[in-house]
């Protein structure tokens, strides 16, 4: 269940990441890209019954991590498609 469960996680930070990789540091918008996703987490922890204790917090951690930096990454990767796009 804990690996189904930090899948989930780590498919909600992907787009959260991506929004973060487009605002500015310390906006309003990149707080949010970066707690908005805590809440869902911790909901989701909640809900299935997971156990809190010290692997688990650092798996989940680890996860959220690992989706926000994929989505800060994909959209490098688009933003510089885009901009080779516009320059041919």
């Amino acid at each position: 269940m804990i690996y189904l469960i930090a899948f989930i996680v780590f498919m909600i930070n992907i787009p959260f990441g991506f929004w973060r990789g487009s605002t500015r540091k310390f906006s309003l918008a990149w707080f949010l890209a970066i707690h908005v996703p805590v809440l869902f987490s911790i909901g989701l922890r909640f809900l299935s019954g997971i156990e809190t204790q010290f692997l688990t917090i650092l798996i989940f951690i680890l996860i959220f991590f690992v989706g926000q930096f994929t989505g800060k990454y994909w959209n490098v990767i688009y933003n510089a498609r885009k901009q080779r796009n516009i320059n041919e």
